[in-house]
């Protein structure tokens, strides 16, 4: 009985093995929030070199 268990499960594992293979996930990779947050800071810099104006300099 072991050795039919063992054959089975090594059968059924390669099986699965083949099925994940022809069948790829198309759920898309994962970006962890400060991977995201680089990448969007790259994307869209932000020019902090122009003085922001607050109304103590309208004053």
């Amino acid at each position: 009985m072991n050795r039919r268990k063992k054959i089975k499960s090594i059968l059924t594992k390669k099986a699965k093995q083949a099925n994940l293979k022809a069948n790829p996930k198309s759920k898309p990779k994962y970006i962890s929030k400060a991977e995201r947050a680089k990448l969007d800071a790259e994307a869209n810099p932000i020019s902090s070199s122009e003085p922001e104006t607050t109304q103590e300099d309208d004053l």
